[in-house]
C-alpha cells in the first residue's frame, strides 16, 4: 500500500482544499518559527514519511476505495501537540475578519498568503493585514464589484494614498452603485452598494 502510495504522489488519499492549506499553514510556520520543532508536511516530505505518519492507519486499507474512507484530517493533525494545534489557529488562521465585518479565508497555498477582498471592504483600513504575530504581511487581492483584482499590494497605505484615485476614476463609472469615497481612509467599509434614494 505504501509503495501504491509513492508511485501515485499521494494522489488516492481523500484531500480538500481544507487540508491542503492546513499543509501550508503548518510549513508557514515551519519556515518562522525555525526553534519551535514543526513538522514538515510539504508533498515531498509526507512521501518520504509515509511509514511513520500513515501506516499506522492502513490496517483496514484493502482497496482503492478503502483510501477514500481514511480519516485524513484526524491523520495530520496527529503530527502537531495540542499546544501547536492551539498556536497554529492563532498565528494562521483560516479566515482573517476585514474591516466590513465578512470574514474572508486566507490562501496559504501562495506565498507569501494571499488574502483575495472587495475594495470596498477595506475602507479605512491603512496597515497591511498579517499572520504569525505580525512576521507575516498578507498579499491583499483588492478586487472589484465583479470579483476581478483591481490592485495586488503589501502596502495598503501606500496605495490608498496613491493608485487609488486612478481606480476609482476607471471604476466609478463601471460600478457606479458601488462606493468610490474621495478620502477611503474615512469612509466606512462595506460589502454593500450605495443605498437608493
Amino acid at each position: 500500500m505504501i509503495q501504491y502510495l509513492r508511485g501515485e504522489a499521494l494522489k488516492p488519499l481523500p484531500w480538500t482544499p481544507g487540508l491542503r492549506q492546513w499543509c501550508a499553514r503548518v510549513e508557514l510556520m515551519r519556515s518562522i518559527e525555525t526553534e519551535q520543532g514543526w513538522p514538515e508536511v510539504s508533498q515531498q516530505a509526507l512521501l518520504d514519511t509515509l511509514d511513520d505518519w500513515l501506516a499506522p492507519y492502513l490496517d483496514d486499507v484493502n482497496s482503492l476505495q478503502d483510501f477514500k474512507k481514511l480519516d485524513l484530517n484526524a491523520i495530520l493533525q496527529a503530527l502537531l501537540p495540542w499546544d501547536q494545534q492551539q498556536q497554529l489557529n492563532q498565528l494562521a488562521p483560516v479566515r482573517f475578519t476585514v474591516p466590513s465585518g465578512s470574514s474572508i479565508a486566507i490562501d496559504y497555498t501562495q506565498t507569501p498568503p494571499v488574502l483575495a477582498v472587495k475594495l470596498q471592504e477595506m475602507f479605512g483600513c491603512e496597515q497591511t493585514p498579517s499572520v504569525a504575530a505580525g512576521k507575516v504581511p498578507l498579499v491583499v487581492h483588492l478586487l472589484s464589484p465583479a470579483g476581478r483584482p483591481l490592485q495586488i499590494t503589501q502596502d495598503l497605505a501606500g496605495f490608498w494614498r496613491s493608485s487609488y484615485q486612478d481606480v476609482k476614476k476607471e471604476m466609478k463609472g463601471r460600478y457606479p452603485k458601488h462606493p468610490w469615497p474621495d478620502d477611503p481612509l474615512i469612509a466606512t467599509a462595506t460589502r454593500k452598494t450605495k443605498r437608493r434614494g
